[in-house]
């Protein structure tokens, strides 16, 4: 099964720390915006972020490097969508990729007053 990126991106100079290497602050941005992307659709309507664990940065990329955050429901709650993420690093001259960062992270749908809401509601 072919899984289709929920985001993709190109790593610029200014998402670089200081040591020369992309944030992981940024990436964690990215997946949070991936991830928010899949609980607004699944849910259908306000998704807000309640919680963020579980970050591992196993892999390193480079200004230039395409990333792609790939997103997967995890769990459903009553109110809630946890989502889990990887994001994956494709050289910028090659084809050559690498998990840089995983985490999950933890939806809550919103109705119109900003109240959390049913899933599926």
């Amino acid at each position: 099964m072919t899984r289709s990126p929920q985001i993709r991106v190109t790593a610029m100079p200014t998402d670089l720390n200081p040591y020369g290497g992309v944030f992981g602050g940024w990436l964690m941005s990215q997946m949070a915006l991936g991830a928010g992307s899949l609980a607004s659709r699944v849910g259908r309507g306000k998704a807000v972020v309640v919680a963020a664990s579980d970050f591992a940065f196993p892999g390193a990329m480079a200004v230039g490097d395409e990333l792609s955050v790939y997103c997967e429901v995890q769990t459903t709650g009553t109110t809630s969508l946890t989502i889990a993420t990887e994001a994956i690093a494709r050289e910028r001259s090659g084809e050559a990729e690498a998990t840089v960062a995983r985490g999950t992270f933890k939806f809550v749908l919103l109705d119109e007053m900003d109240r959390p809401r049913a899933v599926g509601a």
